[in-house]
């Protein structure tokens, strides 16, 4: 597994095997809670990479606006998943995914090579890189943890959830199996129906074309969500965290008129109960701790 790492990682992990102690980022709280439910903690573990968003994700990108007689035209949501292979959110999206396996490949066989069963406490952050436009650093920070004992696990498992949130689910019949992601861009055309419902003496009103980009992008986002929790295999997922962004632009067809986008991320822990005869259920269940 240590093939795996950059040089810098594997010197480090073979100075922590040299000087036999452990570090973590676990609070005294956390490191009870897991040696109570028999794992101990055998080093702070983190994968990092850069990624470079490419010449397609600065292409223009369509907005959902077909245009119409005297300013007419109508404007439709147009997600990341609806959107060209080949440029555009789409684009992003899919840097989005490759970075963060590329990152918890790296933090994984960091567990692997201290003899950890896997990693609590993930804090997975995406950040621009400094000084560089259109670059992303995406870096996983954790513990790895081991069981006391001679059953090992399959495979390393990955999980959010603090020590006393791990120790919880152990005692409650549950296990962690990885960490899972849903992400979508929507972005839809400012039309004359939105600026209508947004004027200075329009009425308290819904904004109808507003609502249906954020439910779409939300319901692509989710959607994505549990696809990727079903790939581990697990009964359900336990969500640590939703975030939600909005902004404008001009638009990229005609720069006299705005657009408005959504990009909104679900992060969470796929968690399986464990049991003799393990059949994961045809639904799945999320769920917060």
């Amino acid at each position: 597994m240590t093939q795996q790492l950059p040089p810098t990682a594997q010197a480090r992990l073979n100075q922590a095997r040299r000087g036999g102690t452990w570090t973590s980022s676990l609070s005294v709280g956390e490191f009870a809670g897991l040696r109570s439910r028999g794992f101990e903690p055998v080093g702070q573990v983190m994968g990092s990479t850069v990624h470079n968003l490419g010449w397609w994700y600065r292409a223009p990108t369509y907005c959902g606006y077909s245009t119409g007689l005297f300013g007419t035209g109508t404007s439709r949501t147009v997600t990341s998943g609806m959107q060209s292979a080949w440029g555009g959110f789409s684009t992003y999206i899919d840097t989005l995914y490759q970075a963060r396996h590329v990152a918890m490949g790296r933090m994984a066989a960091e567990c692997a090579a201290l003899g950890g069963d896997g990693v609590v406490a993930v804090e997975l952050t995406i950040a621009p890189f400094q000084g560089a436009a259109h670059h992303l650093e995406f870096q996983a920070v954790g513990t790895a943890v081991r069981a006391v004992g001679n059953v090992r696990p399959g495979r390393v498992f990955m999980s959010h959830l603090s020590g006393q949130e791990f120790a919880k689910l152990i005692e409650s019949g549950w296990v962690p199996v990885d960490l899972v992601m849903g992400a979508s861009v929507g972005v839809r055309h400012d039309d004359w129906r939105t600026g209508w419902s947004t004027g200075t003496f329009a009425p308290a009103q819904e904004v109808a074309g507003w609502t249906e980009l954020v439910s779409v992008t939300r319901h692509e986002a989710r959607a994505h969500f549990l696809a990727d929790t079903a790939r581990t295999g697990a009964d359900g997922v336990v969500v640590s965290d939703i975030e939600f962004h909005v902004r404008e632009r001009e638009c990229s067809y005609n720069d006299e008129q705005r657009d408005h986008i959504v990009e909104t991320t679900l992060i969470g822990t796929a968690i399986a109960e464990f049991r003799t005869a393990h059949h994961p259920p045809s639904s799945l269940t999320i769920m917060r701790l």
